[in-house]
């Protein structure tokens, strides 16, 4: 073999690597935590089974989703079915939601923010009671990290596994964790809060005025 050949396979050797490499890096980003890509289409890893999650669910103990209520639910959210983490059943949203006033907190296990806020949405869930419903909604297809961080934290709010953010796109939430969305009892959207709450006396003040009470 000539030397001026040898020198072209050895950059084309070269050149296929990089390109090898440069696949694989973006195939990572892609399925990074916080990834709406391709890598984020599905709502949990296929390490997740029902056996790999016994012990994480043991562990975070959490309340049970909220059964179907009276009427069709929220219009945006129909159609969308998701598991529920504390116990791997089955929640049609819509339905889980009608008739109730709800706090859908949107959350990540890695959103450090996310986890400040958690025992704050607990406290105020203890406060309100039956009049509202607080609903976390684990955004990362990692359900075993989302459970293990409620247990770390000591929250057992109820935790639907959304893994592809259907709720976040069908009710148009920005793309920022945490996030909150307040829902009427009628389904309809009384406010959408992209933000992080410090505290429950924050968290009463902006969701109060929305469903007809003091903060």
């Amino acid at each position: 073999m000539h030397t001026s050949t040898r020198w072209t396979v050895a950059v084309l050797v070269v050149v296929v690597a990089l390109g090898v490499a440069l696949w694989s890096q973006l195939g990572d980003d892609e399925s990074a935590p916080g990834s709406t890509g391709p890598g984020a289409s599905r709502d949990r890893r296929d390490a997740d089974t029902a056996e790999a999650l016994a012990g994480p669910r043991t562990r975070a103990d959490l309340a049970p989703c909220p059964p179907p209520g009276l009427g069709d639910g929220p219009a945006a959210l129909r159609g969308i079915v998701l598991e529920c983490a504390g116990d791997g059943s089955s929640v049609d949203v819509a339905k889980a939601l009608a008739g109730r006033t709800v706090v859908l907190n949107l959350w990540a296990y890695w959103c450090a923010p996310c986890t400040q806020e958690l025992p704050a949405m607990a406290e105020y869930q203890k406060r309100v009671g039956s009049k509202v419903t607080v609903l976390t909604v684990h955004q990362d297809e990692n359900e075993t990290a989302g459970l293990l961080r409620l247990a770390e934290l000591g929250v057992h709010l109820p935790m639907l596994q959304d893994g592809r953010r259907r709720i976040a796109a069908a009710l148009k939430v920005p793309n920022v964790m945490p996030a909150t969305v307040v829902l009427r009892s009628d389904g309809s959207v009384a406010a959408i809060l992209p933000r992080s709450f410090a505290n429950a006396d924050e968290i009463a003040a902006a969701v109060g005025p929305q469903i007809g009470e003091a903060g």
